[in-house]
């Protein structure tokens, strides 16, 4: 393909340690190298996204840089036999957007490993709606299912519950058919959390518990947990006997202070969620899932659609800031 110049976000440091976002110009020559070049139709926006575009190096050790750790788009070129110019096609996790050049851009290219046919009964855009957030989600809801949790069993927690992995979390856990409790610092979206399927809203002061009790009173039958910290430690003391938790993000703390005395008179057990490295029988099967069985009704309820890179700058400080709800998704070309 010829080295045809196009459009990205490129994330500059400058001589003073500051990071600088500007809407450049870039050829496909200044590509990674990879098997599949795809001309990228929908991006979205996640919380590593925010930090990688400020400058966070622990995302992104080398700037100038392009984040972006989804897109969707149509193959153009491709070296591997599994996928054709033409083809419909999605990428999330692995090292896109973080060390390598992501989906804020017209084009990308990437290892063949990395890329998954879109499921038929999904388009470009509802998959980027889902994105590294929503599949994460999935695996956070199929990890608890798997576990055992049935919908009988009583409620199913879930903190952080007006971000993106949070809000399609509960929504996949009411659609099927669970009773779902929701956390969060905004009180005032109380109206678009029972919209998406929540039967209960908490605010988070009533769910960081700041007594030093190694235990409180069961009510979780399961927990799919986006926040860490102290919200995570306060869940793990509340869950029923035999409980699952799901642990995926760390936007209260990193660290994590319990005891023991829940995972060995309760039998509560943790689970770790990784989206970044997924293997890819089961990320095809979490897509699959998200494009049938969990493909959400409300799906235009979740989103805000950003028309341009543009738009990028203003939503990710308020990502950044806290005062992010749902999903936001970016076109970029199509």
């Amino acid at each position: 393909m010829e080295n045809i110049a196009f459009k990205a976000l490129i994330v500059t440091e400058t001589a003073d340690k500051h990071f600088v976002r500007t809407i450049g110009e870039k050829h496909i020559n200044d590509l990674p190298g990879g098997e599949v070049l795809i001309k990228v139709h929908y991006s979205s926006l996640n919380y590593k996204d925010a930090l990688s575009a400020s400058g966070n190096k622990g995302v992104t050790r080398k700037y100038p840089h392009t984040p972006g750790i989804d897109a969707a788009g149509i193959v153009v070129e491709s070296s591997a036999s599994n996928f054709q110019p033409g083809e419909q096609v999605l990428v999330t996790g692995f090292d896109l957007g973080m060390n390598t050049a992501g989906g804020y851009e017209e084009y990308i290219r990437v290892p063949a490993a990395w890329v998954v046919p879109l499921p038929a009964s999904l388009s470009l855009r509802e998959s980027m709606i889902y994105g590294t957030a929503g599949f994460t989600a999935a695996l956070s809801c199929s990890k608890l299912i798997a576990n055992g949790i049935t919908p009988d069993q009583g409620p199913v927690l879930v903190t952080g519950a007006t971000g993106g992995v949070g809000s399609i979390a509960v929504a996949i856990l009411a659609k099927s058919g669970y009773e779902v409790a929701a956390v969060t610092t905004k009180l005032n979206e109380a109206s678009y959390l029972r919209q998406i399927g929540a039967q209960e809203i908490i605010s988070t002061a009533d769910a960081d518990d700041q007594s030093s009790r190694p235990l409180l009173k069961p009510r979780w039958a399961g927990v799919v947990d986006t926040v860490g910290g102290n919200i995570l430690s306060t869940a793990i003391k509340a869950t029923r006997y035999g409980g699952p938790i799901t642990c995926c993000g760390n936007v209260t703390s990193g660290e994590l202070h319990t005891s023991i005395y829940p995972f060995i008179l309760n039998g509560i057990s943790l689970l770790g969620i990784d989206s970044v490295n997924c293997p890819a029988s089961l990320r095809l099967h979490i897509w699959n899932k998200l494009a049938s069985d969990w493909k959400l009704d409300h799906l235009e309820s979740i989103t805000t659609e950003l028309p341009g890179l543009e738009a990028l700058d203003d939503r990710i400080g308020l990502i950044l800031a806290g005062k992010h709800r749902g999903r936001d998704i970016v076109k970029i070309s199509g």
